[in-house]
């Protein structure tokens, strides 16, 4: 028995390497053994103490090893399901984290409502209760009010909950405006670092603010005396680059124009709160911004971010998937109209209602009932584009639509590393994926689903493109240490649940 026990944790803590892109020599360093123990541990011949298990899952970022009374959840999916019914889309994660951070230019009480309640978010309040916010649930249905104290401490910021959260980087520019100097931490295993925080910093020069990224924190200096004295090019058109670059001009005193800015859904939603602010922002939903600053932010603001398009993607991918008729309301369809055009081109049938506004006031919706519909591959191959193209974080579903689909299907995610190769591991639930190089995969279909056990890829959506294959696999599938997409997703297994589908949160160790 305890045999099978180490054999199986250690082919866990093997799959969980693997998807981190580590060798059992770096795992090795990184715990300060020799590589020939993790040889060991992963084939199940090593006997591991507690606090082994919570030095392996601090290295490897995967809570199915973490140490504590709840322990790491897992979800158990018993398919081949048929949904049914009617769901609505959720407020928008990465609108809520970037109205989290922007909270921080205002000196009045901030609520938000309908917030996502998901890891990411609880994270970031971690944060912000530890330098000095008040925040507080309000009712049932999501809000969420945050008051600001008279003086950040900086200096107590909960190092642990920081480190959990790439938003962090969006501090850099509001905290700009509240000290002259200051460090933040961010977690040195995500692609986090002096490569990725140049594009802000190409946003945030400009006003005065100066960045070393070193192992574990950014190092922040802010020169007063600094202000834009031209238009700010941003250097790649990405989403938090554009927020930061918005948070620093919201308190400037003057204009500041930001060209090759992102358009995207979170941008205009943080956009809207900061024109609640009294903030002047003119060019919203366009790549060039002009924003009119305001030095002082002192206002008792409510403010409800739209619904999430990735979100909205994911439950028609379910649908498609899994051939059921649903309806999705709530659907932002500026966001979606992409997606549904190729969709259309490969045969999916559904109807869409007239459009009507989310409770911001600006943000275009619509219901969408989805009906089975036999697919075909796309004539050309599937890439995402900045928006108003096809969403970045939407290509992944594409992967488990094409391995339903008839032919050969080449998606090319020309923007991340690696998140391409954690599409691989459909072949475990029987799809035809190839990996041409870290950006491409081909995917031939259709594909007979089974069912199988995975642990969960580090890659949120990837994550859940392997969930909702297993909604179709015929059979009961396991996906392990789920944290990842809890921290995208408000109780996604409960709510396909209340869709006719079959999933079980569990723990073990």
């Amino acid at each position: 028995m305890t045999d099978d026990y180490l054999t199986r944790i250690g082919n866990l803590i093997r799959d969980a390497r693997k998807h981190r892109g580590l060798t059992q020599a770096k795992l090795a360093d990184l715990l300060k053994t020799s590589q020939s123990a993790i040889n060991r541990i992963e084939q199940g011949q090593q006997n591991l103490s507690l606090e082994m298990l919570a030095r392996i899952g601090e290295a490897l970022d995967s809570e199915f090893v973490s140490l504590g009374t709840s322990g790491p959840s897992h979800l158990r999916v018993v398919g081949e399901t048929t949904l049914s019914g009617s769901i609505d889309v959720k407020s928008s994660k990465n609108a809520g984290v970037a109205l989290l951070c922007a909270a921080l230019l205002n000196e009045g009480r901030t609520t938000l409502r309908k917030v996502a309640r998901i890891e990411e978010v609880n994270r970031l309040l971690e944060v912000l209760g530890s330098i000095g916010f008040k925040t507080r649930w309000i009712g049932d249905e999501g809000d969420l009010e945050l008051v600001p104290p008279a003086e950040l401490d900086l200096d107590a910021i909960d190092v642990e909950a920081a480190k959990r959260t790439r938003s962090i980087i969006m501090f850099l520019g509001p905290l700009m405006h509240r000290a002259a100097t200051f460090e933040i931490p961010y977690a040195g295993g995500c692609s986090l670092g002096t490569r990725t925080v140049e594009p802000h910093m190409t946003a945030l020069r400009p006003f005065g603010l100066e960045v070393k990224a070193t192992e574990g924190s950014y190092h922040a200096t802010v020169d007063a005396e600094v202000r834009p004295v031209r238009p700010i090019v941003l250097t790649e058109r990405g989403d938090t680059v554009t927020e930061n670059a918005l948070l620093a001009a919201a308190r400037h005193d003057g204009v500041t124009v930001i060209r090759n800015a992102s358009p995207n859904y979170m941008v205009q939603d943080l956009c809207f709160f900061l024109t609640e602010l009294g903030v002047e922002i003119d060019g919203i939903g366009t790549t060039t911004l002009r924003v009119t600053g305001k030095p002082r932010i002192d206002v008792d603001v409510e403010y409800a971010p739209s619904e999430d398009p990735i979100e909205a993607m994911s439950l028609i991918t379910a649908a498609i998937v899994t051939e059921s008729s649903i309806t999705v309301r709530r659907v932002p369809i500026e966001f979606m109209e992409i997606e549904l055009a190729l969709l259309e081109e490969m045969g999916f049938k559904y109807d869409r209602s007239e459009e009507y506004l989310a409770a911001n006031g600006h943000t275009r919706l619509v219901d969408i009932t989805t009906y089975p519909s036999v697919l075909h591959a796309p004539i050309d191959k599937i890439h995402p584009m900045p928006f108003p193209g096809l969403n970045i974080d939407n290509l992944p579903f594409f992967a488990v639509i094409a391995a339903t689909a008839s032919g050969a299907t080449l998606l090319h995610d020309w923007v991340y590393e690696n998140r391409a190769i954690y599409l691989t591991d459909l072949t475990k639930l029987g799809a035809d994926v190839k990996l041409l190089d870290p950006h491409r995969v081909l995917i031939e279909g259709p594909t007979r689903w089974r069912a199988t056990e995975i642990v969960c890829p580090p890659a949120l959506r990837p994550a859940v493109v392997i969930l909702i294959a297993m909604l179709a696999a015929k059979g009961t599938s396991v996906l392990r240490s789920v944290y990842v997409i809890n921290r995208g997703y408000e109780d996604l297994a409960e709510r396909l649940n209340a869709l006719g589908a079959q999933i079980e949160t569990f723990r073990d160790i």
